[in-house]
């Protein structure tokens, strides 16, 4: 009886698991939607900017990005400095994700490839389409399947440029310069945020 009641738990488990799977290119296709739809609304840009806030906070890695932009210097910092780090990077990854993005009025994006990378990560190849302003952009997205219940922007390739390696080398710069005082760092992105 035992065994057969715990046969069922699993089955069951195994389903329901399955049935909320989101496959990633899907799960790009209803990201890039609901950005659309907030984007063509005709609401006033600071509302948008707070509502492209929650949809990053939903569907990106924003603190697996921060790690990864961070480089080497991660470890030899604190738990407490990577509290901190995670907090700044944060505010800064929304407001210049937002403020950026929130320019845009009803951008068409048309994902049409996967490429399962392994279980952890899958590329999905879209573009942006051409308007009379713009051509016609490619956009790649590094999306996180770890949890396939819960898949997650990790980076966007436009172009050919990842923008997590950019802001990657942006960071290492201000380190540099500074001989690779994290402080200096988070100076940066507080005024970055404050203004």
């Amino acid at each position: 009886m035992i065994k057969k009641l715990l046969l069922i738990i699993f089955i069951f488990s195994s389903l329901t698991s399955y049935s909320y799977s989101i496959e990633p290119d899907i799960f790009v296709q209803s990201t890039v939607n609901r950005a659309s739809k907030l984007l063509s609304e005709n609401i006033e840009k600071d509302e948008k900017i707070e509502r492209l806030k929650k949809i990053a906070k939903d569907t990106v890695d924003i603190k697996g990005i921060g790690f990864y932009t961070l480089g080497s210097i991660r470890k030899s910092m604190t738990n407490e400095q990577k509290n901190e780090y995670s907090v700044l990077f944060e505010e800064y990854f929304l407001k210049s994700f937002s403020s950026r993005l929130a320019e845009y009025t009803n951008p068409e994006i048309d994902v049409y490839n996967k490429d399962v990378l392994n279980e952890n990560y899958t590329i999905v190849n879209s573009t942006l389409k051409a308007t009379s302003e713009r051509p016609e952009i490619k956009i790649d997205w590094r999306i996180y399947t770890k949890d396939p219940t819960n898949p997650l922007i990790r980076d966007l390739i436009i172009e050919g440029l990842s923008l997590a390696r950019t802001q990657k080398e942006e960071f290492a710069s201000v380190l540099s310069s500074n001989d690779g005082d994290i402080n200096s760092l988070f100076k940066t992105l507080k005024d970055f945020s404050n203004n």
